[in-house]
């Protein structure tokens, strides 16, 4: 099963950019605008992570980690602060009120992310899968490994990223433009066709022995990772 993440993030674009990041990792993530409405399904259902911000309509993220913390349920709920507050003492206060981690606008998202699994390594261990596994091809995150069939595959660094993003969602069709910000990132100019390279190594890579293409591409679409 898939971490769980809520997001609560009044800023639509900021909260699709959260949701669309965390996803490629491979959580799960739930986006929610409104305090109220976060406290609301928070007493349903508790996430495996929180990333909270401090202002929000109706109750703010400092409130409602206050109340969080108040009720025996959710009193060691993995809490990710983000507000554009960056002086010292609003940043204590927001440590003193139960948040585990605080990051200040305007954030890095691989930053946050990685802030994200490695809260996740610490508070959950159990939910953060190192290993990911799709058909035959197998991908360790931790000794940065890849197996197919049981033997190893050289891959290089960024075909690593590239194989990792395909494995996180197994038969999606990911469009170029989207390979690109989930494995280069937005503030990096590449051009389209440099995924078209690196697929091709990494499909090389992968083929080597005589196995089948587990690499799908979609006219005009993209490219897949056969399951």
């Amino acid at each position: 099963m898939k971490p769980r993440i809520m997001v609560v993030e009044d800023e639509e674009a900021l909260g699709i950019l959260l949701k669309y990041n965390l996803e490629a990792e491979g959580y799960a993530v739930e986006v929610v605008t409104r305090g109220d409405e976060a406290e609301l399904r928070l007493v349903e259902a508790l996430p495996d992570l929180l990333v909270l911000d401090w202002m929000l309509p109706a109750v703010s993220g400092i409130e409602l980690c206050r109340r969080l913390r108040a009720r025996a349920e959710s009193a060691r709920l993995p809490i990710i602060m983000l507000t554009a507050r960056g002086e010292e003492s609003e940043r204590v206060r927001g440590l003193a009120i139960g948040a585990d981690d605080y990051v200040v606008k305007p954030f890095s998202t691989p930053e946050l992310v990685a802030r994200v699994a490695a809260m996740l390594r610490r508070a959950k261990p159990e939910v953060v899968t190192n290993v990911l596994t799709s058909g035959d091809v197998e991908l360790d995150r931790t000794t940065h490994r890849v197996h197919r069939k049981g033997r190893e595959v050289r891959v290089g660094p960024t075909e690593f990223r590239l194989l990792e993003f395909l494995m996180s969602a197994p038969g999606r069709v990911f469009s170029r433009s989207q390979l690109l910000d989930g494995v280069w990132g937005h503030d990096i100019y590449v051009d389209e066709r440099t995924v078209d390279v690196h697929i091709g190594r990494l499909r090389k890579a992968l083929n080597m022995g005589g196995t089948g293409d587990v690499i799908r591409t979609v006219r005009g679409a993209g490219y897949a990772l056969e399951s």
